[in-house]
């Protein structure tokens, strides 16, 4: 069964940092594409940030680079998502989301929460 643990989100003031933690099982994780995505209140979901299979790579959405870190741990099967200089845009649901780099299968996490807030 493959399951995704997401954690680190919750409530943090503008200019501050946050890391949110994806642990996955229940796949090769070698063979997975990693992103997060976000979707704020109202508006449609939207990449966030893509890391390649070994880390080798990174793809950020456009005002994200610079501020967001993504990488992954292929011995814990966990890939994160280092944030900084929050603002109160930064407000969204982020999903933990697994390709495969061969086209098999797509999964989803539940998704974690972040509001930022003064």
């Amino acid at each position: 069964q493959v399951q995704f643990v997401e954690s680190g989100g919750g409530l943090v003031q503008p200019g501050g940092s946050l890391r949110l933690s994806c642990a996955a099982s229940g796949f090769t994780f070698m063979r997975a594409t990693m992103s997060w995505y976000r979707q704020a209140p109202g508006k449609e979901r939207v990449l966030v940030a893509t890391i390649t299979r070994t880390g080798g790579g990174t793809i950020y959405a456009g005002s994200m680079k610079g501020r967001f870190t993504i990488s992954r741990d292929n011995d814990e099967n966990t890939v994160y998502l280092q944030m900084n200089s929050l603002t109160p845009e930064d407000t969204a649901v982020y999903y933990c989301n697994a390709r495969d780099s061969y086209g098999g299968w797509d999964y989803w996490g539940q998704g974690i929460q972040v509001t930022v807030s003064s």
